[in-house]
């Protein structure tokens, strides 16, 4: 199945959903569509059982460049999208008009119910970079660049990469990265636990699919769903106890679902599993079980 964007590409191909993102003569630089266009594909993601896994890589020799700069000087001054308040203050970061649009994408990848692999082949750079981080596997081409470039565009890091960054890297990696705003090449970001593996340029997405296929020919896609988002809210809990409490109730649910009772027949068969729950209708009733944000 094919879906035509204007910025992006789209196909689902035996259970796994593959995006390109695809301005390459710019090297894939953001724009306001491909923002648009790749929160609509997650939204197809999500909403199709059919689609076990998700891999985003870049049209051509790069990732993405980051911000299509092409609006020169002013390119990320949005005061215009903003009237005076009568009292003179300031739009705060949940007034819809300033909110930073690679955060959009980077939040919407995070709600994802699907694991997502990042095959990144060349250079991602400022939001080419920070949009790869809600994503849960990163594996990077040789050829691959990156840089947190902020800094050197007189502007700070964005989507929500100040929060994803250094729970990655970790801070001292995650400082130096964004202080410089230097460009540092695959090794290094291997070396730093950014990326998981780095490939030989032709081996980028042969190696993203079969990692994609191991997940969608062995695994339950409840079961997934629930995992991913265990395993990424966790890392802001106070407290082990809290991950007990939401471990020991999805033990609870998943138990009494069909996919358990096929998990372990399947192993005492000794055959391929078959998981009949779906994503779209059969996930436990405490999903979610997180408080509601004031927007998503």
């Amino acid at each position: 199945m094919s879906k035509s964007f204007e910025h992006i590409l789209y196909d689902v191909k035996d259970g796994i959903a593959q995006i390109t993102l695809n301005r390459p003569d710019r090297l894939n630089a953001f724009t306001q569509t491909m923002q648009d266009e790749l929160i609509e594909a997650f939204d197809r993601i999500d909403a199709d059982d059919d689609v076990r896994c998700v891999i985003v890589t870049g049209a051509g020799r790069g990732f993405c460049a980051g911000a299509d700069l092409s609006g020169g000087a002013e390119t990320f001054n949005f005061s215009k999208a903003v009237s005076d308040a009568p009292d003179g203050s300031q739009p705060d970061g949940a007034d819809p008009r300033i909110r930073d649009g690679g955060g959009k994408v980077s939040l919407r990848i995070f709600e994802c119910l699907k694991p997502v692999i990042a095959a990144v082949n060349g250079p991602a750079v400022g939001v080419g970079a920070t949009m790869q981080l809600p994503m849960d596997i990163r594996i990077a081409s040789e050829a691959a660049r990156f840089g947190f470039v902020f800094t050197r565009r007189g502007v700070v890091p964005e989507a929500c990469s100040s929060w994803f960054l250094p729970r990655i890297v970790g801070i001292s990696a995650a400082a130096e990265w964004c202080f410089t705003g230097r460009v540092f090449d695959a090794a290094e970001a291997l070396s730093r636990g950014l990326v998981s593996r780095v490939v030989s340029p032709d081996d980028l997405l042969p190696t993203a699919r079969a990692l994609a296929r191991e997940i969608a020919d062995n695994t339950a896609p409840v079961s997934v769903a629930l995992s991913r988002q265990m395993l990424w809210r966790m890392l802001g809990a106070d407290h082990p106890m809290e991950a007990h409490k939401i471990d020991s109730r999805g033990i609870f649910a998943r138990g009494q679902q069909a996919d358990a009772r096929e998990g372990v027949s399947s192993f005492l068969e000794k055959r391929q599993p078959v998981y009949p729950d779906k994503v779209s209708g059969d996930m436990p009733t405490f999903f979610p079980w997180w408080p509601e944000r004031p927007f998503s």
